[in-house]
């Protein structure tokens, strides 16, 4: 699963409105996704690449090799995905740019250790029988990477999950200190695993220069799919347009001897919609 440079560019950094000015991304559930993500995303490229041995100062996991399981009759061996060496680079490079003590820095780390911890959870162990005619009288196993669309199908439930949190402020120098589950009193934190956002996200379905939203007139839909790709969604039932084309293409060529290539002409009618 990849995020696109776009999407990094305005839920990271923000974007630039139509009037030249610049505008921060808003503290939203999109940008609590979009953190998350690329926290673990930053994790498991460094863990694959120590395991296929493209970095010199990193490679398998050490703590499991040579290590014996009497009760379940196995012990490691192969090359085990070093998901914690990957895990501290992620925090040490992703989590370097959030220096300003504020309400947003508590919201991005706390989404980023999210992503990560997911990521972590989700290290899967394979194993292979050893034995006299294909006995599993002994097994090796190692740990092994996920694959990353897995991850980010978890992130995407935990995005629509996501919680709204509220900042705590120190008494006496008015510093955030923690986030805490927003209209729950007695100071609730989130849970380790929840995404959490600040700001309710603006209105994507019209244009608004001021938090850089492009709005969804214009965009291509699917009349039939019941998803955010359908018309009923994507358009936010302002309804959609209908625009019909013809496809023409060359079909059915045959080489003849000698020496020239006779084709048929091929032609469909196709429909597109776009949103109002």
């Amino acid at each position: 699963m990849s995020v696109s440079v776009p999407l990094l560019q305005m839920e990271l950094l923000g974007t630039w409105r139509k009037d030249g000015l610049w505008t921060r991304a808003t503290s939203s559930r999109e940008a609590a996704f979009t953190y998350a993500i690329t926290a673990a995303g930053v994790a498991y490229a460094v863990t694959s690449a120590c395991s296929q041995g493209n970095f010199s100062n990193c490679g398998c996991d050490r703590e499991k090799q040579g290590y014996y399981n009497q009760e379940e009759g196995w012990k490691w061996g192969g090359c085990s995905a070093d998901i914690k060496y990957g895990i501290e680079f992620s925090r040490k490079f992703v989590d370097a740019r959030e220096i300003r003590k504020n309400a947003r820095r508590l919201m991005n780390l706390h989404n980023n250790e999210c992503g990560r911890k997911v990521l972590e959870e989700q290290m899967k162990l394979e194993c292979k029988c050893h034995g006299v005619s294909g006995s599993c009288t002994t097994k090796t196993c190692w740990n092994t990477l996920p694959k990353f669309r897995d991850i980010g199908f978890i992130l995407k439930e935990k995005y629509n999950d996501a919680v709204h949190v509220e900042v705590v402020r120190a008494h006496r120098l008015r510093q955030p200190t923690f986030l805490t589950i927003k209209k729950v009193k007695n100071y609730q934190k989130p849970m380790d695993t929840d995404l959490v956002y600040i700001e309710r996200s603006p209105n994507y379905c019209e244009e608004d220069s001021a938090t850089g939203s492009v709005g969804t007139q214009g965009r291509l839909c699917n009349r039939t799919s019941p998803h955010v790709d359908g018309c009923d969604l994507m358009c936010c039932g302002r309804g959609y347009n209908t625009h019909q084309y013809t496809k023409v293409w060359q079909c059915n060529c045959k080489f003849h001897w000698c020496c020239f290539v006779k084709c048929n002409t091929c032609s469909e009618r196709t429909e597109v919609f776009t949103c109002k």
